[in-house]
């Protein structure tokens, strides 16, 4: 399998987007709505990219893309939402960020696909990484977030899996909007059953909300999916260790948070683990 730097490049820049869903969200849109923001970041943007796209998946894809939507889209994004409500953020980015050794794990069996020794070494440096750069020292633990944390890292490297083995030859612009608007079709219940009516809208929301639906939904998933079929598994997942860095860099930047000496060498250790993960066949 023969890897362009390009395309590594390419599938980043999903990660770099999603680390910036923290910032948009806490400084532009409306609290308490975050099943809310999971549809309307996906659902009309999904709709939209089928509408442009001149593919229609064959019938007997159909359940299988309803799967992936399930495991990469709805499943994942309600446990990120529990998680992220039960437990402080570094320690459920922390939990996270095991993902790369469950997605080896399954590539190995699934894929017959082993990864690389220094992949192995990568996944491990990252989850160190991640520790050390958002992981406070007074972080409180709740068994219903650590499992929803945990289950969610399984759910998305699944998923991940799953796309590769079934969607590698895939127009990518159908392969991301089918899973979109499913995925975001079986949130809708949830949103509004679970969740009070939205009212009265400010400008900042609907910025943030196109944000979201636009870059954080139709580009980055676009380039992670592109990402999946191009790149080894086990790399791609590593990439996506980058969105806590970029969030720490933006909270720094733009919301007055500090950052130490161990954020900086955590941070240093993650990059490295990157560049590190994308060994293998090449």
């Amino acid at each position: 399998m023969s890897i362009k730097t390009s395309d590594i490049l390419l599938t980043a820049i999903g990660p770099v987007i999603w680390g910036s869903t923290y910032l948009i969200t806490t400084e532009l849109l409306p609290p308490a709505h975050p099943l809310t923001a999971a549809v309307i970041r996906v659902l009309p943007i999904g709709i939209l990219l089928a509408l442009l796209s001149s593919y229609t998946p064959p019938k007997t894809m159909w359940p299988k893309l309803a799967l992936l939507s399930i495991l990469n889209i709805a499943i994942f994004q309600a446990l990120l939402f529990v998680a992220a409500y039960r437990l402080p953020g570094g320690v459920a980015a922390t939990l996270g960020a095991i993902q790369p050794i469950v997605v080896g794990f399954l590539s190995w069996l699934v894929l017959q696909q082993k990864p690389h020794p220094l992949q192995w070494l990568a996944a491990l440096g990252g989850i160190l990484g991640v520790a050390l750069m958002v992981l406070k020292p007074d972080a409180t633990l709740d068994s219903l977030g650590i499992l929803a944390a945990l289950i969610g890292a399984a759910t998305n490297a699944t998923g991940t899996i799953f796309t590769r083995k079934w969607c590698k030859n895939m127009p990518i612009q159908t392969l991301t909007a089918w899973q979109l608007w499913m995925g975001g079709l079986m949130l809708l219940p949830f949103a509004c059953l679970m969740e009070y009516r939205l009212d009265q809208l400010t400008i900042p929301n609907y910025l943030g909300y196109a944000y979201l639906a636009v870059f954080g939904s139709g580009i980055a998933y676009t380039l992670w999916f592109r990402g999946i079929q191009k790149l080894t598994v086990t790399g791609v997942t590593m990439l996506a260790l980058l969105s806590p860095v970029v969030a720490t860099i933006l909270g720094f930047a733009f919301l007055q948070q500090a950052m130490n000496s161990w954020q900086l060498v955590g941070g240093a250790l993650v990059l490295a683990s990157v560049v590190l993960g994308q060994f293998g066949k090449r």
